[in-house]
């Protein structure tokens, strides 16, 4: 089996000004760097489009091996006359590594289909961006008992055409619609046995090995207090964090838990 090196993402959202999301920006690679984090998780952190090149220059400047910049969406356009799209050249260009694509908020509130979240995350990994592909069922979905069927429709979905030389530049992280900003939060073992349905599918899709090696991450209400009980469970690599991401602290606090707790074989 492969060992997986934990990760965990902060997802800022349309939160911060220019001044907060460069102090954040500062505050997250001060405390990654004063706990070496880098030696045992790979953090990423995704600003809203407009701060991404003011928190880039803070990066470069107090932590060039800190946190890896991330973009919460991208076209699957590579240029054009597509008003308002940001496209992954463009995103490359302010040295952006990682993209979200099919994040539930994109889904169910901006309205993206399966086939446009899977456009995206091949385009993405076409131009040779890390992609982390996002998951998960509502309320009702869940309560009619169909969290697996949902999670394998748009896992099957989102990598339709990915190949397996993308893998190593693909995570995917399972986020409970009903779980995101919501204080609620799946139990770790519902959790656990949502990732291992998930790790089983891309072994069907890919090969045993491949899926062992690929990171699944959880995302849906993650604080500092549930951090290391969820990160525990066998299939669970890390976090998709949202709103605990904008205190440096807690979201820092949820990394040391992920470095301390991921140790898969």
């Amino acid at each position: 089996m492969t060992q997986r090196r934990p990760c965990v993402g902060g997802n800022w959202k349309m939160n911060t000004d220019r001044e907060s999301a460069v102090a954040l920006a500062r505050a997250v690679a001060n405390a990654a760097q004063e706990h070496k984090l880098e030696q045992h998780a790979d953090v990423f952190i995704c600003p809203p489009f407009v701060y991404l090149d003011a928190v880039r220059l803070e990066l470069e400047a107090d932590a060039p091996e800190g946190p890896t910049l991330g973009a919460q969406d991208v076209s699957e356009q590579p240029n054009g006359a597509f008003t308002g799209e940001i496209s992954s050249a463009m995103l490359q260009d302010l040295d952006v590594e990682m993209v979200l694509t099919g994040h539930s908020e994109r889904r169910h509130v901006i309205g993206e289909t399966d086939d446009v979240v899977n456009a995206k995350t091949r385009s993405a990994l076409d131009a040779g961006l890390m992609c982390c592909l996002c998951v998960g069922e509502t309320l009702q979905q869940r309560e009619a008992g169909d969290t697996d069927r949902v999670n394998e429709t748009q896992v099957r979905a989102g990598l339709a055409g990915v190949g397996a030389h993308h893998l190593d530049s693909l995570v995917i992280a399972y986020e409970p619609v009903w779980a995101i900003g919501t204080g609620r939060t799946a139990t770790p073992d519902d959790a656990q046995a949502a990732h291992a349905h998930i790790r089983a599918l891309l072994a069907d899709l890919y090969s045993p090995d491949l899926a062992s090696g690929l990171r699944i991450l959880y995302g849906g209400s993650v604080k500092p207090g549930n951090a290391a009980e969820l990160f525990a469970q066998p299939d669970i690599d890390g976090g998709l964090i949202g709103g605990a991401s904008l205190d440096a602290e807690g979201f820092i606090a949820i990394c040391q838990a992920a470095a301390q707790t991921c140790h898969h074989a």
